[in-house]
């Protein structure tokens, strides 16, 4: 009987599945497929292939959007170090050292989870008004390792938690401070917790959109996100073909980075979840 059952049901959870990858991918697709059009074929052939292929689209498309991909580049790489540095010090002094109101320190961290980013836009903007840090990158980046701090050192103090103390001892015993112990061991088992903190501020920083603009009105400073709107904007007329390559080529960083990462990815998840 419950081979039959199966035997039923899995057919239509496959078709369920199908169709569910199919609605995630299609709006990509469909992109894809526009960023060849031009602005006929996209409204006499609204859902077809186009034909002939117009290149130029992404020509345009790149050449007017490489300065904003440069800056955010820039900007997401030493983002994220910092955060993976940061965060990876504070959570294993949580978690392996031992110090006067350790725990409630801890939790006023945790607390900050709780607090909506938006409600953090108005002192962080006077912050770097104060400290004359608007219109720069420096400005930029220091938002976004200060806003990832919290989620990033709960999710490491974690696992540097569930690390074998014995393997700690025994370093100690060896002569290695904590500074080594850090570096040497603790850093090592984390990496797949690392990979994953990495795609996820990533992902965060380059999409965002009202950071960037709130510090910056630059023009030269501006992230992808802003530059993307500015470069779309940029045309008298809306051309459809170069702005759906602009989201193409925009898009493209992150889907290769995923790609080569995904196992990386992955990796850290299931632990979490293991170790939750």
């Amino acid at each position: 009987m419950q081979t039959s059952k199966k035997r039923i049901h899995n057919p239509v959870l496959h078709l369920l599945l199908i169709l569910l990858v199919l609605l995630t991918f299609y709006p990509l697709l469909f992109t894809f497929i526009t960023s060849f059009k031009d602005n006929e074929q996209f409204f006499t052939d609204f859902w077809g292939f186009a034909n002939p292929i117009h290149l130029e689209n992404y020509r345009d498309a790149f050449k007017a959007i490489l300065p904003y991909l440069k800056n955010s580049l820039l900007i997401a790489v030493i983002s994220i170090f910092f955060i993976l540095l940061t965060s990876s010090l504070s959570a294993y002094t949580f978690a392996r050292l031992r110090f006067p109101c350790k725990e409630i320190v801890y939790m006023t961290i945790l607390a900050l989870m709780m607090i909506p980013s938006m409600l953090m836009l108005i002192p962080q903007y006077i912050l770097l008004r104060d400290l004359k840090l608007l219109d720069s990158f420096t400005g930029i980046i220091i938002g976004y390792v200060a806003g990832k701090q919290a989620f990033s050192i709960f999710i490491m103090r974690a696992f540097f938690s569930s690390q074998p103390g014995e393997l700690f001892e025994a370093a100690r015993i060896d002569g290695c401070n904590e500074v080594k112990a850090y570096y040497l061991i603790a850093l090592p088992l984390i990496r797949p917790v690392l990979g994953t903190v990495a795609i996820m501020s990533l992902l965060d920083i380059w999409n965002d959109y009202l950071w960037p603009l709130i510090v910056t009105s630059d023009p030269g400073k501006f992230t992808i996100s802003l530059g993307l709107l500015r470069f779309t904007g940029s045309f008298q007329v809306t051309l459809y073909g170069p702005q759906f390559a602009g989201y193409i080529v925009t898009a493209l960083p992150l889907l290769i980075l995923f790609v080569c990462l995904m196992k990386s990815f992955m990796e850290g998840m299931t632990a979490g979840a293991i170790k939750a």
